[in-house]
């Protein structure tokens, strides 16, 4: 009986790890995040209000891209983005609400806005933990030259755990549904 609990355990614990591994070329250093390189647009898609607003917009600043698209998914009033969407910047800033207010919505907004501006490429900025699932989403809606930028916040250790499983179920979800 010992020995039958201590096998289960120790199934469980390697089960665990194996995952955690698993999970850091698409987690914590996703294999698709590239070089900021210039681009027609930057879009930042929302998320913790974490500074990637002011990050795209920064990269925009130095010559990137001429466009920042900023999802704004938030509750009005909201003083964090409305310091980024109601001031003057040096570049053009949109900010728009996504419909849905998802990755999916910002996807969908990011293809409509190519196809009336007529952009051949973008910039789509997140943070670490959410690059993979982002990239997966955009890519069935965005069919132009795509570049994921990596936003990296400090994030605790309960946080990251918390993102593996929040972004794993992500995926399933993404792979459930068909189109953009």
């Amino acid at each position: 009986m010992v020995r039958a609990v201590r096998r289960v355990v120790l199934s469980a614990i390697a089960l665990i790890v194996v995952i955690g591994l698993a999970g850091v070329p698409v987690y914590v250093v996703p294999a698709v995040a590239d070089t900021p390189r210039e681009v027609d647009v930057i879009m930042v898609l929302g998320g913790r209000q974490d500074g990637r607003e002011n990050y795209a917009i920064s990269l925009a600043e130095k010559g990137l891209a001429p466009v920042v698209l900023v999802s704004d998914p938030y509750e009005r009033p909201d003083a964090y983005m409305e310091a980024i969407c109601d001031v003057p910047h040096r570049v053009k800033v949109i900010c728009f609400d996504p419909d849905p207010r998802t990755t999916r919505g910002e996807a969908r907004f990011l293809r409509d806005q190519a196809a009336a501006n007529r952009w051949t490429s973008a910039m789509v900025v997140t943070f670490t933990p959410h690059v993979s699932r982002a990239d997966y989403i955009v890519r069935r809606c965005f069919t132009g030259d795509l570049v994921m930028a990596d936003y990296a916040p400090d994030l605790s250790l309960p946080y990251w755990a918390y993102m593996y499983l929040y972004q794993s179920a992500g995926f399933v979800r993404a792979f459930a549904q068909s189109g953009c």
